[in-house]
């Protein structure tokens, strides 16, 4: 896969579903998220979600999707309401954390259970049969709400070389490592691991945990910023730590003494301010899902608020988005008179209490629903709401709420036709569905 650097003309959150939730976990998981888990140059975002402001989408380059050929006009888009269905009936999991597939047309889907398992949904004669992919629980610390199995890539050439990547938590922080699967592909060798990163974590919260393979064929991983409220040892500025960032490396390759090597045209490659060669984009807060547009290879990162703001923002190389200097568009703490200069203000926001604990999800180019077609599909863990979110080039937006679920959201996925999932926190996997 070629290298190239993504640009955009090239393109709290915890999560219990034990069979019966004391009161107990219910406050203390309510009582963390409302403590706060809960790109470029752009005009005043729109504040509330259910907010509609048409406008006309950009144009796209001719494929062989039929939909590549035209835009949608703000009259042609998602007005009716949606619902969610089970995607598979009968089928519980143990606190769901991330849906992912890899590139074999005929493999099936993957869901990471916070505790440390990953489990593979295969078709079968009578619907689909949940099989153990891997499990890793024994090195997993699930102490905490946010702390766990958090997310898992595929190597895009996974089928050849049967690798992937796992970012969870242990007593210590952070790991991020690389796995082999069995030669038929169908589970992960537990004793295989092959750690890339650890890094050392101050508090429970904040551990974001994403990760992902762009379209350059580089690795992605998202940094919280460290946790507790307010990002006290403003970890999120400080470009000399970890924290804080989407990071970017190259997988493929090893390099003065690391298991992988910085990309060449990573944003800070050389530099001799003692910034962190692996920074791709700094100043999140807590980045809780990331995912890239498949048509214009942007790079949607939602971040999750303090008090005030939940945010999506494209990110760009070498970037500041602003934590914890703001809070979306407002400065942090809201009384604070804040120098916004030379940094990047988030392309839509909401506030509370439309919404909690934003959970990132993905640009849908599917069949099912065209009505939805360029739109970045996302949701709220905390109110169980789900929009629809249409972004030009020249920064309009059109948000549109498109569901409204009793679902704790704590991922969403896509499948291989780029249908999207929704996944319940609380054990479920759903997918849209039209309203009965």
């Amino acid at each position: 896969m070629g290298k190239l650097p993504l640009t955009k003309e090239q393109g709290d959150e915890g999560m219990q579903k034990p069979i019966l939730i004391t009161i107990s976990l219910i406050l203390s998981l309510i009582l963390f998220l409302a403590s706060g888990c809960g790109p470029r140059e752009s005009p005043p975002p729109v504040i509330a979600p259910e907010t509609q402001n048409g406008a006309a989408g950009n144009d796209n380059e001719v494929s062989e999707d039929p939909m590549d050929d035209r835009v949608l006009l703000p009259e042609e888009r998602m007005s009716e309401m949606l619902s969610v269905r089970e995607a598979f009936p009968g089928t519980d999991f143990s606190q769901p954390l991330d849906f992912q597939i890899h590139e074999d047309q005929t493999s099936g889907i993957h869901i990471v259970e916070k505790r440390g398992r990953i489990y593979r949904m295969e078709s079968s004669t009578d619907g689909y049969r949940k099989d153990l992919f891997l499990d890793i629980s024994d090195r997993v610390d699930t102490s905490a709400s946010e702390k766990g199995l958090l997310g898992l890539a595929f190597h895009p050439d996974f089928v050849e070389n049967g690798l992937f990547y796992l970012n969870y938590t242990n007593r210590a922080g952070t790991v991020v490592s690389e796995f082999s699967a069995s030669e038929n592909r169908l589970s992960g060798l537990a004793d295989s691991e092959r750690v890339l990163l650890e890094f050392y974590q101050p508090f429970s919260n904040h551990n974001a945990g994403k990760v992902a393979f762009g379209p350059d064929g580089y690795f992605y991983i998202a940094t919280g910023d460290g946790g507790s409220a307010g990002d006290p040892r403003n970890l999120s500025q400080d470009t000399s730590d970890i924290h804080g960032n989407i990071l970017r490396i190259d997988v493929d390759r090893s390099s003065e003494g690391k298991e992988y090597a910085i990309p060449e045209d990573n944003p800070f490659v050389g530099n001799q301010e003692g910034i962190l060669e692996e920074i791709y984009a700094y100043g999140l807060r807590n980045p809780w899902k990331f995912s890239f547009d498949e048509k214009r290879d942007w790079l949607w990162v939602a971040d999750v608020g303090q008090n005030k703001v939940e945010e999506i923002n494209l990110v760009e190389p070498g970037k500041n988005y602003g934590w914890n200097i703001m809070e979306g568009t407002l400065c942090y703490p809201e009384s604070a008179d804040c120098d916004q200069s030379g940094l990047e203000l988030p392309v839509f926001e909401y506030y509370h209490p439309v919404g909690k604990s934003i959970t990132g999800g993905y640009v849908y180019y599917g069949q099912n629903f065209p009505e939805l077609y360029q739109a970045y599909v996302y949701g709220d863990f905390i109110t169980g709401k789900i929009w629809a979110l249409w972004l030009d080039e020249d920064g309009n937006t059109d948000n549109r709420l498109i569901a409204e679920t009793s679902l704790r959201i704590s991922s969403f996925g896509l499948d291989h036709d780029g249908e999207i999932y929704v996944i319940d926190y609380l054990g479920s996997v759903y997918e849209l569905a039209q309203q009965n």
